[in-house]
């Protein structure tokens, strides 16, 4: 009941801005806390596992050991579990999630929404025996390898200007990764990554993996978990994300279509909004 009084109090507050976006968002947020998704199976352990499929709707199935399959294969925490912040106290808004994958939140917050995706890419591709394919820029454009940082190079940093040199030893180990990848939440996120990587120019060409992105400070970035195509052509998404403050990745709820809840079907360049967030423009990239 308190739940429900909470969530009428918002709505009223959202209308109170004659239908904004961030009324609508507010709405959204109130709307959350009510809705239970009917296509949910509280015993499933995985993405696939965990999100049932609307009526006609089949899951997009990809190669054992490709990107896609690891993402549709994600542990998640037993049904019910929290989004938690780095410093291990539970996130204020527990309504918008559906499941909550098990990849450890950094303890030193640096791990926010681009970081997150960022991490799941590099941990793929270090447990697939990758790991000289792993590297991202930072926001200045300058590319940062794992096997570099691994043979001891580093970056001086001045303002928008970088270089490396050698002044550490050579380390491989996986703690040593982890530094790197710390580096990298540092120097990265979602500008980065937009300017980095490749768009996709439609929604048909749209994979799991693919990942709904706002560049800027702030930006956002939510990951395509799961796809559901039917034999009209309509493809249905799930969306995960981190968040900042740096807190568990959870896959979304969608409070704006009750009856595909928690899957999304969006179109490039649409308006779309998800749990306390609202993307002007639909705008994919994909992970090289």
């Amino acid at each position: 009941m308190k739940k429900i009084i909470l969530g009428l109090i918002i709505i009223g507050a959202g209308y109170f801005f004659f239908g904004t976006k961030k009324g609508k968002i507010m709405k959204n947020v109130a709307i959350s806390y009510a809705i239970t998704p009917d296509l949910i199976n509280e015993e499933g352990v995985t993405v696939v596992d965990r999100i049932e499929l609307p009526e006609n709707f089949r899951r997009k199935t990809y190669p054992e050991g490709s990107f896609q399959k690891y993402i549709q294969n994600y542990p998640l925490k037993p049904f019910g579990a929290k989004v938690v912040n780095y410093d291990g106290q539970d996130y204020a808004y527990q309504a918008g999630h559906v499941g909550v994958l098990t990849l450890p939140v950094t303890e030193n917050g640096l791990q926010q929404c681009a970081d997150a995706l960022i991490r799941l890419r590099a941990e793929y591709l270090w447990e697939n025996n990758r790991k000289d394919e792993i590297g991202f820029n930072f926001t200045s454009g300058h590319y940062c390898s794992w096997t570099k940082y691994s043979e001891g190079y580093r970056p001086k940093i001045n303002g928008n200007r970088v270089s490396f040199a050698r002044t550490a030893a050579a380390d491989a180990s996986k703690a040593n990764f982890y530094n790197y990848l710390n580096l990298i939440f540092m120097y990265s996120g979602t500008q980065s990554l937009h300017d980095e990587l490749s768009e996709v120019d439609s929604i048909s060409d749209v994979e799991v993996g693919d990942m709904l992105i706002y560049p800027g400070s702030p930006g956002h970035v939510v990951m395509v978990a799961d796809i559901a195509e039917d034999d009209n052509g309509r493809k249905l998404l799930i969306f995960a994300q981190g968040n900042t403050p740096a807190q568990s990745v959870h896959l979304l709820k969608n409070p704006n279509d009750l009856g595909l809840n928690p899957w999304y079907e969006t179109e490039i360049g649409q308006y779309l909004e998800i749990p306390t967030y609202y993307f002007n423009e639909v705008k994919f990239v994909r992970f090289k």
